[in-house]
C-alpha cells in the first residue's frame, strides 16, 4: 500500500523539476516522509533514476542494486503506514564509500587486489544508519587503497566532478562527493586520513566532517585503522548541508570495540550562550603553501559573515603547523608505505598508476626503525600539546581547505601567487588536523573564476564536533542556500 496514491504516486516526487533552486536536503526528505507527503519508494526510484541518468557521466557509484534499494524503501513505507516510531533518517537514500563494509556490496577500496570482494556484514556505522531508517543505495568509487587526492583506478576508472567533468571530484572520497553534489544520493559516508573527506567536499561544493579519531567507529573500513593509521584515519559524514552532516554524525557516533581510538563520548547540545562566548581564530595561509586569491576571499568572507552576527573573530594562526605537516608524512607516507608494502609486493603490474606513484614517494626515503617511529610518535604528541594550549584562547579556527579548487584530471602542480605548488603540498591545510586528531568540517563559501566551488575549513579541539558543527551552521545560515551544479538539473 502506498500513501495517498492520487497525490503521491501519480505525481511522483520529481526532484529534477522541483521549484526550489537546490536539491532537497536529507533532513527535509525525512520530514516529508514522516509527514506522509511523499513515499519512500518514490524517493528511492527518483534517486535510482538519477544514478541511471548521471552516473555514466560522473562514474560515482560502482555497485548499486535497484531491487535491493526498492526492497528497503518498501519496508520503510510499510513502517510509516503502520504508524511505527521511526528514526531521523527514515527512508532517506544514502551512499557509502567502497572502502567501508556494506553487506552484499563490493568493498574493494579501488584495487584489483580486492576485486570481487563482497562484504558479509555491515560496518557498525552502516548498521547505525539502517537503524535510523536510512535506505542504503550502494557504494561509491575511490582511488586504489585510498592513496590519492583524486579518484581513479584500474577497476572502474576515474570519477568526474559534477561542476566540470574535465576535473576531478577529489579523493579519496571522490565518488561520495560527486554522488552527493549531483543528487544521486542525499548524503553519505567517506573516510579521511589526509583530507579525503574535506578536499572532495571542497572540490564538489558540499559539506563534510572529519571527526576526532574514535568518535565514529572505523570498524569495517579497509585498509584498517590501526597503529599509527588509527591516529590519522577516520570515517565521517558528507552531505549538502551542515544540518544533514550533524544528523548523520549523531546517528553514527558512539564507541565500538573494533576501533582502537574508540571512547564513550556522549553527544551534547551547544547552548547559544556557550556558542557566542567562543573566540574564533582565522588565517588565510601558512606562509609556506600559497592559496588562490578566491580561496583567500572565501576565508575573508567567512570571517566577515561571522563578525556581522556578533562572533568575535581575530587573525590567528597556531605555531607548529609546519611540524605537524612533516610529522603527518612520517605516519601517512613512511609508515603507510610500510603497512601497504607487504600487500602490494609481487603485484606491482596490477597496481594503478597513482598507487605506483605513491609507492615511489614512500620508497624514496628509508623505512622507520623502532627508534624513528617512537621519535615521530613523541614529536606528534609534543606538537599536539603546543597547538592545544594555543587553542585555549581560540577553540575554533577557520582556514582554507586546500591551496586550489578542483584540478584537471592528471595535473600534478600549479602556479599560485608566482610559486609552484606541488601535488603533496596542496592539501597540507587538511593534513595538519589529521596528525593532530582535531575535528574539522568544510562548508562551501565561494566560487573560483572558473565557477568551481571553494570551501572553508572550520576546526575545533578533540571531541568537540558539536561546537564545530554549531559554528558551521551559523556560517551556513549567513552565506545562503546551497547551490547545485548544473549537471544536477539535467
Amino acid at each position: 500500500m502506498h500513501f495517498n496514491e492520487s497525490r503521491v504516486i501519480d505525481s511522483g516526487f520529481p526532484l529534477e523539476v522541483m521549484p526550489q533552486s537546490t536539491l532537497p536536503s536529507a533532513t527535509r526528505l525525512a520530514a516529508e516522509i514522516r509527514a506522509k507527503a511523499v513515499s519512500p519508494v518514490d524517493v528511492a526510484r527518483v534517486h535510482l533514476d538519477r544514478i541511471a541518468q548521471l552516473n555514466p557521466k560522473l562514474n560515482a557509484f560502482v555497485d548499486w542494486q535497484p531491487e535491493v534499494v526498492l526492497a528497503q524503501a518498501h519496508h520503510a513505507e510499510k513502517a510509516i503506514m503502520r504508524g511505527d516510531e521511526v528514526g531521523p533518517l527514515h527512508g532517506v537514500p544514502l551512499s557509502i564509500k567502497s572502502s567501508i563494509d556494506v553487506a552484499g556490496h563490493r568493498c574493494e577500496s579501488g584495487s584489483r587486489l580486492r576485486a570481487g570482494n563482497i562484504a558479509s556484514q555491515d560496518a557498525p556505522l552502516v548498521s547505525r544508519l539502517r537503524a535510523a531508517g536510512a535506505v542504503i543505495l550502494g557504494v561509491t568509487n575511490a582511488p586504489e587503497m585510498l592513496m590519492a587526492w583524486e579518484t581513479d583506478n584500474l577497476l572502474y576508472g576515474r570519477t568526474n566532478n559534477p561542476w566540470d567533468l574535465t576535473r576531478t571530484a577529489g579523493g579519496s572520497s571522490g565518488g561520495e562527493s560527486a554522488a552527493i553534489a549531483a543528487g544521486l544520493s542525499a548524503g553519505g559516508v567517506g573516510s579521511d586520513g589526509g583530507g579525503s573527506i574535506r578536499e572532495p567536499a571542497h572540490f564538489c561544493g558540499i559539506c563534510g566532517l572529519k571527526p576526532t579519531p574514535g568518535r565514529i567507529p572505523s570498524t569495517g573500513h579497509f585498509p584498517k585503522s590501526g597503529g599509527p593509521f588509527a591516529l590519522l584515519g577516520v570515517v565521517g559524514p558528507m552531505a549538502r548541508t551542515v544540518e544533514d552532516v550533524r544528523v548523520l554524525f549523531e546517528v553514527m557516533a558512539g564507541p565500538d570495540d573494533g576501533d582502537p581510538c574508540s571512547a564513550p563520548v556522549a553527544l551534547r547540545e551547544i547552548a547559544d550562550r556557550e556558542l557566542r562566548a567562543v573566540t574564533i581564530g582565522v588565517f588565510e595561509d601558512d606562509e609556506r603553501t600559497p592559496v588562490t586569491q578566491e580561496t583567500r576571499e572565501a576565508v575573508r568572507r567567512a570571517a566577515s559573515l561571522l563578525r556581522e552576527v556578533k562572533f568575535e573573530v581575530d587573525a590567528f594562526r597556531p605555531e607548529g603547523l609546519e611540524d605537524a605537516r612533516q610529522l603527518w608524512w612520517k605516519f601517512f607516507g613512511t609508515a603507510g608505505g610500510m603497512i601497504l608494502g607487504p600487500m602490494l609486493h609481487g603485484h606491482e603490474s596490477e597496481l594503478s598508476p597513482m598507487l605506483r606513484e605513491f609507492s615511489s614517494w614512500t620508497a624514496a626515503e628509508p623505512p622507520h626503525s623502532g627508534e624513528s617511529l617512537l621519535a615521530t610518535w613523541l614529536a606528534r604528541d609534543d606538537v599536539r600539546e603546543r597547538v592545544l594550549l594555543q587553542m585555549r584562547k581560540y577553540p575554533i579556527l577557520i582556514c582554507p581547505t586546500a591551496a586550489i579548487p578542483a584540478f584537471c584530471h592528471g595535473e600534478r602542480e600549479w602556479q599560485v601567487e608566482g610559486k609552484t605548488v606541488k601535488y603533496l603540498d596542496a592539501w597540507s591545510y587538511c593534513e595538519w588536523f589529521n596528525l593532530l586528531g582535531f575535528p574539522a568540517v568544510v562548508v562551501p563559501m565561494g566560487r573560483s573564476e572558473d565557477g568551481l566551488p571553494i570551501g572553508v575549513q572550520i576546526v575545533g579541539r578533540p571531541w568537540e564536533e558539536e561546537l564545530v558543527l554549531a559554528i558551521a551552521a551559523a556560517l551556513e545560515k549567513e552565506c545562503g542556500p546551497w547551490q547545485q551544479p548544473r549537471i544536477a538539473s539535467e
